[in-house]
């Protein structure tokens, strides 16, 4: 009887897994641990209020939020996540932290309006959606770090390329106004 259940929910995870990365074009990846460290150093070089609201637009398993919220231990962090199995794992992973939320759903039915800085970790084919997105619904002046995919048409105000997915880059909404000098590792003009 285990060993039928054990199977059984083993595919349903990973039937769920499918599905949602399916709908969303977007599979549940994880921030690697540099990359997640580039992203603290970008926020942190961005000088977040002492009790920001730090957004994470696919929050997939909880490693960015938990990263997030013991690095900006007097920041809320709120995670958003569609695909049902990594949210319900995200949650047990975080339950123990007060400053953390969580919400399943689709991020694009929400309002980031408060947000003082949005990360995320998307898909190319997601990247331009998200702009259109965050160019009607963030304040002008929110910070958005983006892990690997980047926003095109848009100027970060900072780069990190330490990871070996890629780069991590922050962005002042909407990112118009900002430049990055090739090879520098944090640069702001």
């Amino acid at each position: 009887m285990i060993p039928y259940l054990a199977v059984f929910l083993t595919l349903l995870v990973g039937a769920s897994l499918l599905i949602s990365a399916a709908l969303t074009g977007v599979p549940t990846l994880s921030s690697g641990r540099s990359e997640v460290d580039d992203i603290v150093a970008l926020l942190e070089h961005a000088k977040l209020p002492k009790h920001a609201l730090i957004v994470d637009l696919g929050s997939g398993w909880g490693a960015l939020v938990i990263a997030l919220a013991r690095a900006f231990p007097e920041a809320s962090v709120q995670g958003v996540e569609i695909s049902l199995f990594p949210y319900l794992v995200s949650r047990l992973r975080t339950h123990h932290l007060p400053n953390v939320s969580l919400n399943w759903g689709n991020f694009f039915h929400g309002d980031p309006g408060n947000a003082d800085a949005i990360v995320c970790y998307l898909m190319p084919g997601v990247m331009a959606k998200l702009g259109n997105f965050l160019d009607k619904a963030a304040r002008p002046g929110t910070f958005v770090v983006t892990n690997t995919f980047l926003f095109r048409e848009r100027r970060a105000s900072a780069v990190r390329r330490r990871g070996l997915r890629g780069s991590v880059a922050l962005y002042i909404w909407p990112g118009r106004h900002w430049a990055v000098k090739d090879g520098d590792d944090i640069a702001r003009v």
